[in-house]
């Protein structure tokens, strides 16, 4: 984000608090801070905000704005911010000072009579923030932690013009139309029940038939790359999760371990914190639900001898892996707690990691242009020297790197290099797609790991007769099947490619005795691989089209008298309407069926 439009936006946080303070004086204010696409912030109070206070607080705040209020920084001591923060009961403000290191400076920021613990930057005076719009209300739990107070979280949003700020709202009504939770429930795709468990999804037949038909389009892939199917089960030993790394160092974003029956029968009186105390640093032993597939696929590479000759080894598997998501981190299918990765290994040696990464990023390149996602940029992230959270040595990370960067060169799109995003074992190239509507998402990763083969001890016999330590490549184009398909229905505002469409055919009849008729030709369709079914509801053919139309089926076929006695089909196509018009059954079949194989986005006689 630009540093201007950041200024902006945080100022408008501390505007957005100032007016609060005025209008609800009893407040307690926790943080404001500004991002991607706007700014926030926490409240504690005994009222329950709604967006009716809006208009009241948007008021307050543009009367604040006019004011032309000074941003003034001011410098104090940790004593006098203490004072300061006591006398207006501002809990929170000391619980972060208390956080701020003993040799760092510390900073207020006042506003008229509004004074906040702040680093800045900000504007110079309010009246440059000219153009903004509160949006939303959220629950936040205080330091994202669930043991803590629920604070009121305020949303909004900043521009230095009213252009600016009126074409982000746009954005946002379009956004909401194409919410992938409201176009999953009205095309009945996918449901969450909290009775199942929040963050878990119940694959509805339609969206199952969306995600079947991008998993068998990248198996085909794989399968003329020479990778092989293997399956791991949903849950290991917490050793395996330990000797991988996984385990402590992602232990707060995974579901807790679990006790083996034995261990609980053998200790009766083992108090739950005990318990967990156990299994955590090793002395008790337990289970995990894998929140990573590699661990497994290790396990598979070393279950026997390997030759460089069979190198390199690649094992792809749809995995589901569980972590454990905040829940005011939760959003539909984007954000989920388990999940199902297009997850594959490679194991190939050094000379051969530069084509196993190309080859990889060719894969990722050609589901895009399958998908239209044509907009993307490249980001390559790296270890932070100066952190302790990575494992392995200097001179393995550096080759990994060097190796990354070069095969984001030779992609010929526009990339970035971003230190400290890096997971804990190896660096890795993430895909960025922007959708129809710029919004942008973290799709495809590959990873070059040195790091895991060196913890679990594996190798191959070179052509030396000596063992050597292969290198490891992590990929999956699509990332998470859950947050892809959610793309893919915002993507496409639930308007699938024919290939892709959960029903491909909607057959229409004008009255009972074409039901016959439309049988037969639904029976050939379905004997081409087509999906289709009939309408056979006793209503006039407009209701039906609307219903086929609002059902984003892609291909209509009426039948009426007169078709039944040609033996043929009027078409009605929602991409292209020169197809539309009466043809044989075979005709119109081998039409969209050439559609569908070739994955086209839209059919065009062009």
């Amino acid at each position: 984000m630009e540093s201007d439009l950041l200024k902006i936006r945080h100022s408008a946080a501390h505007v957005l608090a100032a007016a609060v303070a005025h209008l609800f004086p009893s407040a307690k204010f926790d943080i404001g801070p500004a991002f991607d696409d706007g700014f926030y912030y926490d409240f504690d109070l005994d009222y329950k905000f709604t967006t009716e206070d809006f208009k009241k607080i948007e008021a307050e705040m543009q009367k604040l704005i006019d004011e032309r209020q000074i941003f003034e920084r001011v410098v104090v001591s940790r004593s006098e911010a203490h004072k300061l923060f006591s006398e207006r009961h501002q809990s929170y403000k000391l619980s972060r000072l208390d956080d701020i290191p003993e040799n760092e400076e510390i900073s207020i920021y006042k506003n008229g009579d509004f004074i906040d613990l702040c680093r800045g930057p900000h504007v110079q005076n309010s009246s440059e923030i000219k153009a903004f719009k509160l949006l939303s209300i959220a629950g936040a739990y205080y330091r994202g932690s669930e043991k803590n107070q629920q604070m009121q979280r305020i949303y909004g949003t900043a521009f230095p013009s009213k252009e600016a700020l009126d074409s982000y709202l746009n954005q946002l009504e379009e956004a909401k139309q194409r919410d992938h939770r409201k176009i999953g429930r009205e095309l009945e795709l996918f449901l969450i029940d909290d009775s199942v468990g929040p963050g878990l999804i119940l694959w509805l037949p339609k969206g199952n038939i969306i995600r079947m038909e991008l998993q068998k389009f990248i198996s085909s892939e794989l399968e003329k790359l020479g990778y092989q199917m293997v399956s791991t089960p949903h849950i290991a030993k917490l050793g395996l999760f330990r000797t991988s790394g996984h385990f402590p160092y992602y232990k707060d974003a995974q579901y807790p371990p679990i006790a083996e029956r034995a261990t609980l029968e053998d200790n009766p009186n083992l108090t739950c914190e005990k318990l967990m105390e156990g299994l955590e640093d090793g002395s008790l032993d337990g289970f995990l639900l894998k929140p990573m597939n590699c661990p497994g696929h290790i396990k598979i590479y070393a279950s026997r001898t390997r030759s460089y000759r069979e190198l390199p080894v690649k094992l792809a598997e749809f995995g589901t892996v569980y972590r454990w998501e905040q829940s005011g981190e939760l959003n539909g299918m984007t954000r989920v707690r388990g999940f199902t990765q297009d997850d594959a290994h490679i194991f190939c040696t050094e000379e051969q990691l530069p084509h196993e990464i190309e080859e990889c990023l060719n894969l990722v390149k050609t589901i895009f242009a399958t998908l239209g996602m044509s907009d993307f940029r490249v980001r390559v992230s790296l270890r932070d020297p100066n952190s302790n959270k990575y494992i392995g040595g200097d001179e393995s990370w550096k080759k990994a790197e060097q190796a990354l960067e070069i095969a984001a060169k030779s992609l010929g799109v526009p990339y970035t290099l971003e230190p400290g995003e890096a997971a804990f074992y190896g660096p890795k190239i993430d895909f960025v797609i922007k959708d129809v509507i710029g919004r942008e998402w973290q799709l495809g990763t590959v990873q070059v790991d040195y790091n895991l083969p060196e913890r679990f001890h594996i190798s191959y016999v070179g052509n030396d007769n000596k063992l050597h330590q292969p290198v490891m490549i992590h990929r999956a184009p699509f990332g998470s099947m859950e947050r892809f398909c959610g793309l893919l229905m915002e993507h496409f505002a639930g308007d699938f490619p024919t290939w892709l469409a959960p029903e491909q055919i909607r057959i229409l009849t004008l009255n009972d005795e074409n039901i016959p008729y439309a049988k037969e030709v639904l029976k050939s369709i379905q004997q081409a691989g087509i999906r289709a079914s009939i309408d056979e509801i006793s209503e006039k053919l407009g209701a039906k089209i609307r219903r086929a139309e609002l059902e984003k089926i892609p291909y209509m076929f009426v039948i009426g008298s007169q078709e039944q006695m040609d033996k043929k089909i009027s078409l009605r196509s929602r991409k292209d309407k020169s197809l539309e018009g009466n043809h044989t059954i075979d005709t119109a079949i081998a039409l969209i069926d050439r559609e569908i194989k070739e994955k086209r986005l839209f059919f065009s006689t062009h």
